[in-house]
Formats: structure tokens, sequence, C-alpha cells
């Protein structure tokens, strides 16, 4: 289906903008005089009147054309006129500067400006029967427009359900429906999936966590809190379990006229209503049908984010990763992988971890990053002791799965460093083998483990320490296979001596005289002087090679 399965932005309704743009209109050529940032109002019909009392002919969201003769001299009449206007719900009051008035009266300007009504002035003669001809026929098209465009996000939103999609991808195709920024957040306002379609994660997601209890929460789909957040429930087997909002922003299609300054409760219109509804509907059904922990899969997304560098930006990493409850400032951190011996011990280990954290305060992201490897990111006081919180982190995940091997990488001061510390506690793994001892007071690895032997472990498959080790080494290994010796032993017994002869013969249980037989032949094949101190080292590396090759 691609990307044809969701419709465009959805419409909104006419504005007072969009009508003062028509040519029958402009032609009568407009001034917004009072309400300039309230002409982004829907525009419901069209209403002409020459009555001293309109409001009680209107049900709200008509524009209302007058020539002005009716309107009463006196300034409190003319105020009781607006007020009745404004509390109805008009649109706006477009008002004719040709039979009676050359300007509007400074009553109805002021009382306009009071109420916050848009009056706007005609400075030519407008044929408004014509006006309300082109309106209504634009209103009414829309009408039928809007109809087949939400036929068409119900039948996304039941594609959607029906192929089981997740809750990124019915967030991502809300916001392309809506052309705004959507935000799954949970009941303890974290933001746990963000689709920020025209705007940084920055701008959706900084100070996320005191923006959302500044909107209270609601039973119903509206609009609340002073950001005029458009707001849905979503559930989880009848309760409560947090919410989708829409943030205000600059709707899919422009207005016509270019004008903008609309309020936030101006900007969304019923087909936004209609898509947060259906997406909140979809939302329930897919935490029904996808069991899987969603703040898991928030944290495991945010921490892949991090450590392949895949934010637009630093700020919108630290917006994303403050919005889920982690601090970012005044903040050391530090990155932990853990490498479980199966897969199927990798969801055990990662809920174990989570669980554990929970109870001690400590504030990390937790999140599978491979099959058998879990990543941990614990972000601490810049002053704490960082090592005693990696070693509790590691003795829970060894307790949970046996045989978990931990390794860390140095602390980083600021968020952007936090991949180059994945990048270090990745190198410790990769140097690290299966079971290799650690210090009886520390249950992790870190870099200052890698000595020699561990630094050609991680390169044993490094095609260049292969061809090393074969050089070096290759003709001897040779001898013995040929002829049965083993000679490759007695050289490993001589460099672990030290070049000490008498310790090497007394280790292997050999007679000096053999020894020395042996070292000449030795010597002979591979072409070195082992009292050589710079050529004995360089074979002894080799060997160190060798044995990681071998897995030893």
């Amino acid at each position: 289906m691609g990307e044809k399965r969701h419709p465009g932005p959805v419409g909104h309704p006419l504005t007072v903008a969009d009508v003062l743009a028509l040519p029958v209109l402009a032609a009568g050529e407009p001034r917004v005089v009072t309400g300039l940032d309230h002409i982004g109002r829907p525009v419901r019909w069209v209403h002409i009147t020459e009555l001293t009392d309109p409001a009680s002919f209107l049900k709200g969201g008509e524009l209302v054309l007058t020539t002005g003769m009716p309107l009463p001299d006196d300034p409190t009449a003319v105020r009781r006129y607006v007020d009745e206007l404004s509390a109805v719900g008009a649109a706006a009051l477009v008002i004719e500067l040709v039979r009676r008035y050359h300007r509007p009266p400074d009553a109805l300007v002021d009382a306009c400006r009071t109420r916050g009504l848009p009056l706007v002035t005609l400075a030519k003669d407008v044929n408004f029967l014509e006006v309300t001809q082109v309106v209504h026929t634009l209103i009414l098209g829309n009408q039928a427009d809007a109809m087949r465009r939400t036929q068409r996000v119900h039948e996304a939103f039941t594609a959607l359900t029906l192929r089981g999609a997740g809750p990124q991808d019915v967030l991502r195709a809300a916001a392309e429906m809506c052309g705004r920024t959507v935000v799954l957040e949970s009941l303890v306002h974290r933001a746990l999936l963000c689709e920020p379609l025209g705007a940084a994660t920055e701008a959706a997601l900084t100070d996320w966590e005191q923006r959302s209890r500044a909107t209270p929460p609601a039973d119903r789909t509206g609009l609340f809190g002073p950001e005029g957040w458009l707001v849905a429930p979503v559930e989880y087997q009848g309760e409560d379990w947090g919410r989708v909002v829409m943030l205000p922003g600059p709707p899919g299609p422009p207005s016509t006229s270019g004008t903008s300054g609309t309020s936030a409760s101006e900007v969304f219109g019923p087909e936004d209503v209609t898509v947060l509804e259906r997406t909140a509907m979809a939302l329930t059904i897919a935490r029904l049908t996808h069991p899987t922990s969603w703040e898991r899969t928030a944290h495991r997304n945010a921490l892949r984010d991090l450590v392949e560098q895949r934010h637009r930006s630093p700020a919108d990493a630290r917006a994303r990763v403050a919005a889920l409850g982690l601090p970012t400032e005044r903040a050391r951190f530090v990155a932990v992988l853990a490498d479980v011996p199966a897969q199927e011990d990798t969801v055990r280990a990662e809920t174990r971890i989570a669980e554990e954290l929970g109870p001690t305060g400590a504030q990390a992201l937790v999140g599978r990053l491979a099959p058998t490897r879990l990543g941990v990111l614990l972000a601490l006081r810049p002053s704490g002791p960082w090592r005693q919180a990696v070693e509790r982190l590691s003795r829970t995940a060894r307790d949970a799965v046996p045989g978990t091997t931990m390794s860390v990488g140095s602390p980083a001061s600021d968020l952007a460093d936090v991949a180059r510390s994945f990048r270090e506690a990745a190198r410790v793994a990769e140097a690290t083998e299966p079971g290799q001892p650690l210090p009886p007071d520390r249950s992790f690895h870190e870099r200052s483990d890698i000595g020699l032997r561990r630094l050609l472990f991680a390169l044993r498959d490094d095609p260049r320490v292969q061809d090393y080790a074969e050089r070096q080494l290759g003709p001897l290994l040779d001898h013995d296979a040929r002829h049965g010796t083993d000679l490759l032993a007695t050289l490993r017994g001589y460099l672990d001596a030290a070049g000490n002869k008498t310790v090497a013969a007394r280790a292997g249980g050999l007679s000096r005289e053999t020894v020395y037989q042996r070292l000449r032949t030795i010597e002979r094949l591979l072409g070195r002087d082992l009292e050589s101190g710079g050529q004995r080292t360089e074979v002894h590396v080799a060997l160190h090679a060798l044995d990681a090759l071998h897995g030893r």
C-alpha cells in the first residue's frame, strides 16, 4: 500500500482571512481595524443584516455584513450591539464605509477592540448578495470535501489497526494527516514517542514534564492548558494509561490570504479532532495487541539513537532524553554494556535491571542494543561515586542472568559524549574473553583492563593481526605439524621465563642441553635471534596473537 494508505494533511474551515482574500470582497479594499489576531476564526456562514439586534438571528461563526445604516449613535447601544455579536460567537463584523460612514465610529472600534471581535471596513461598494453566494458555495464545497477527508481518515486508521500497526506507525500517520507535531505520553508525563513534523524535537519536547503538568488531564478530547494543546486520553484495559497530544502549529494547508497570527483555539479544526480521536482509539487497540512495555521501547529507541548519533542536533537529543525523565544538566553519564549468554536471557536481564534501578532512585535508560546485548545509560550526580553505581548494576545483572559480562566506558560530562562512552564500553567488551577473570573487588570490566593480550584478542579478526602471527610463527607451526614436534611449547616456556633458559628447562621438565638445542632449531626456522630483546618481543607478541586467534 505504501504511502497511499494515508491521506494528505486534513483541510480546515474557511476563515475570516480566507474570505477577505476572495476577489468579491478584495474589490472593496478591506482593512482589518481590530482583531487582527483573530482573523483565523472559521466562517460557518455569511449573514447580511441592517437590524439593530442581529445577534438574535445568529448561531455563531457568521461573518456579519452591514452598511452601517442601522448602527445606533449612542456609544452604550454600540457596545451592547458588539457585546451581543461577540457573545453569540460571530466570526467578524464587516462594515461598508460608503453610505452612512466614511470612517468607522470610535465607539464601534473601541467596543470591537475590547471584545476581540475582528472589525473589517470596506472602502468601496461591494455586492453583499454576491459575497453570500460565493462564500456559501465555498463553505458547502468544503463541507463535502471535509466529509470525504474524514472518511479517508477513518479508512486509514482502520487499515493501520487491521495490520497490527505499532504506536510509532500510528503517531506518524496522525502527524502526516494534520501536518502537526504529535506526542504520546504516559500518566507520569513521560513523552514516550514524538513525531515532530515540521518542527525540531527540541521545540516540541523542551521542559515537557513542566508544560504537560500545566495541562490538566481530561476524560475527553479537547483543547486544554495554557498552550492550547489538543489532547485525547489513551486507555488500557478500561483504565487511563496516558494521552496523545497534538501541539498547535502552522496547519497543513496555508491560508489563502497568507495572514498569520491565529490563536491555538483557531488553529485546530474539526478534522484535527477526528484524527486525534482515531489516533487515541488506534493506540488503545495497539496497547492490547502489543503487550511489550512501551516505556521500555521508548528507552530502547532513545538509547539506540544516542549510541548511533541519529539525532538532528545535540539540543534535540537533550530534549528527548529529558522528556523521558533523565536529567541532562549537571549530570555525569556512564555507559554500561551487559552481554548475556543467550538471546532468550535478554528480556529477563532488561526487566530485572529496570526493576532494580527504580527503588534505588538511580536514573537511567535501559534497552536492548543487540540480540544478546543490553545498554544502560546511568545519569549520576557529578560528584557521585560512579564505580559504586556500576558495581550495583553489574551485580544485579549477573544475579539475574549468571554468566553476564559487564563492560563500562569512561564517564561523560555531557550527553553529546555518550556515544563515545558507549564506543569505549564496546571496545572493552570486544577485548574481554568469555570467563575473563576480574579483580576480587569488581564485577565489571573497564578500559584499564585492556592490556596486550586483551588488545590482540579484540583485534583477532583483523587480517593484519592474522598475517603478522603467520609471518612470525608460520614456519615453526609447519615444522611441528610435519615432524610431530612441540617446539612451540618450548618457545612459549622460554618467552614466559623472560629468556631464562634454566627456568624454562625446569618448567618444561627438560634438560638445559635439550632446551639449548631446541632454541637453536627455533631460531633457524624463524630466522630470529632470541638473544635480541627486540626480536624476542616481536615473537612474543606474535605468540599472544596466535593465542587470541585460537580463542585462548
